[in-house]
């Protein structure tokens, strides 16, 4: 039971002691801080950052789950007084100055908790070497009879203000920290809302540059590839018909040279139609294209295939380019020898999860590192937050690699 008291106490005591001592030194710098809060934009945020801090310590004290925390400053410029008082974050962080006007009792009420037993016994001990310089319960001691009738007094209470005394103070103080600064349901919305317009910004800036990416590469495929095949083809015809009168078994050659090269171009219009949007997808779904990259895979791959539903074409075309880029990437980077493919459906989501049991140290690279790595996964990433997904992934060094992926399907 003493044992309980005690470190309950003490644990009150020192929350009490530290939220005293940040007190006082916030006073200190009042001052000089709002002349720097005014003029400096970085004081307004570190004003709310502060404020965060001390109710991430109140809610940790109370033992709850941690709330999100009062959005960040908003931008400024110095001297802007009108964004400043227009911050509902740092009007919220204002409350913080409260603090100072409780510290001395609640600096008392801890120092109280902490010294009074040790004080208390070593007054009872030492009072005949001290000259009647020791005291008990704040009366001088000058007798026995003063020593053990004061020093268990000043026990008993000093108990009392371990095991109920400073745990309420700081429950107390740990309660009006998180009611004061927390932020409104409001305010969490429309921060919420300003994250997300960012994250939708970066992700779409990264999509429209992945797509102009692939349109250069699908004019690039065509011109140096089927459009070169269509000129040769073209030239062919030209002097197989200029040659037909005089030398028929010439211009038969160059006819049959033709059509093999008006073959050729049409494989690599199909190679580069299938990049645009896979003819296997509309010909088996997306389980069947999956399974067959799966097979062609030349490393074995144990694939698991869930109740996939409805799934939009968009969603279809960026899981099967994923599933296909990161088996590509196993095969030529990760020296591994088995995948295991797992893709499900989880509500309104996709989820892909592709592992495997390689050396690790993929990373995702805006260019290719020394071996070739990286570039592949960064277009993945591009081509899945355009549709609004997620890509998370693990590889540390010696493996495994774990690429997830989520898309939603609503």
């Amino acid at each position: 039971m003493l044992t309980k008291i005690w470190l309950r106490g003490l644990r009150a005591s020192g929350y009490l002691v530290v939220r005293s001592l940040k007190a006082m030194v916030l006073l200190a710098a009042l001052p000089i801080g709002l002349l720097v809060g005014w003029a400096f934009p970085g004081g307004t945020a570190s004003l709310v950052r502060l404020a965060n801090n001390e109710r991430y310590n109140a809610t940790g004290y109370l033992g709850l789950a941690q709330d999100p925390p009062l959005p960040p400053a908003a931008p400024r410029k110095p001297g802007d007084v009108v964004t400043l008082f227009r911050d509902k974050s740092f009007k919220r962080s204002l409350w913080i100055l409260l603090g100072p006007l409780v510290m001395i009792p609640e600096l008392i009420i801890g120092v109280i908790s902490v010294s009074g037993i040790p004080s208390a016994l070593l007054s009872m001990a030492l009072w005949p070497f001290t000259s009647g310089q020791s005291s008990l319960m704040a009366v001088d001691v000058d007798s026995w009879l003063k020593a053990l009738t004061l020093g268990p007094l000043q026990v008993a209470v000093t108990l009392g203000f371990l095991g109920w005394v400073a745990p309420a103070v700081a429950r107390g103080h740990a309660r009006a920290v998180r009611q004061l600064l927390a932020p409104s349901q409001a305010e969490l919305d429309t921060a919420r809302l300003q994250q997300r317009v960012v994250e939708l910004t970066k992700s779409r800036a990264g999509a429209v540059d992945s797509h102009g990416a692939e349109l250069r590469r699908i004019e690039r495929d065509l011109h140096d590839g089927t459009q070169a095949q269509l000129v040769s083809l073209a030239m062919r015809i030209g002097i197989a018909k200029q040659t037909m009168a005089d030398d028929p078994e010439k211009a038969a050659k160059l006819l049959d040279d033709a059509r093999d090269g008006a073959e050729q171009a049409m494989n690599e219009l199909r190679g580069v139609l299938r990049t645009m949007y896979p003819p296997i997808l509309a010909d088996r779904g997306l389980d069947g294209a999956v399974s067959a990259l799966c097979a062609r895979c030349p490393l074995p791959v144990d694939l698991r295939l869930g109740e996939l539903g409805q799934v939009p074409a968009p969603v279809e075309a960026a899981a099967y380019f994923v599933v296909a880029e990161s088996l590509t990437n196993v095969t030529k980077h990760s020296a591994a020898g088995h995948v295991d493919v797992l893709m499900e459906r989880r509500g309104s989501e996709l989820c892909l999860v592709i592992t495997d049991d390689g050396i690790g140290g993929a990373r995702i690279n805006e260019q290719s590192d020394l071996l070739g790595r990286g570039s592949g996964l960064h277009g993945m990433l591009h081509r899945v937050q355009a549709i609004d997904g997620q890509v998370e992934l693990q590889s540390p060094i010696g493996g495994p690699t774990t690429i997830e992926v989520i898309l939603p399907c609503g």
